[in-house]
């Protein structure tokens, strides 16, 4: 990752905040509390955040529709959604408003870093892909624009 990975927590538990942030950060992540939905919006309009773990419910709005509602960043931010009201209902809604994955409280502390781990690799491949994309583009545009020049050096009118 090169630099430490920057993680959101949407919780409006204090205790759960606490823990996941202490947990993430021994692990070497960058960690930012939120206690509720607004202040989630607000804090990823003004920093840049790889991934956010977000609670179902949340006492201003629920946590799938702060999904909708929190700003994509570039490359886009990894969504999950923390939950101790399991439901076939809740994970479906979450996935279809662009949760990235769904876990259950009580946590299994591995795998939550296990899953945190393989959204911030995935969430890398995207980028690298994006990149990969964009470069194969610009080679593709500047052949193009060579041959176009070639074409009227040969053909001027």
């Amino acid at each position: 990752m090169g630099k430490r990975a920057r993680i959101l927590v949407v919780d409006d538990d204090e205790s759960v905040r606490k823990v996941l942030s202490t947990i993430l950060e021994e692990e070497g992540y960058a960690v930012d509390p939120a206690k509720n939905g607004k202040e989630a919006i607000k804090k990823s309009k003004v920093k840049f955040y790889n991934l956010a773990l977000i609670d179902i419910r949340l006492p201003d709005m629920e946590g799938t529709k702060l999904l909708t509602k929190i700003k994509d960043t570039t490359p886009k931010m990894r969504k999950i959604i923390i939950t101790g009201y399991p439901s076939l209902q809740n994970a479906i809604g979450a996935v279809n408003r662009g949760a990235d994955a769904y876990m259950l409280k009580p946590f299994d502390m591995e795998k939550v870093l296990e899953t945190i781990r393989e959204q911030l690799r995935k969430q890398q491949e995207e980028r690298k892909y994006c990149q990969e994309k964009v470069t194969e583009f610009i080679e593709t545009r500047v052949e193009e624009l060579q041959e176009k020049k070639t074409v009227i050096h040969k053909n001027p009118r």
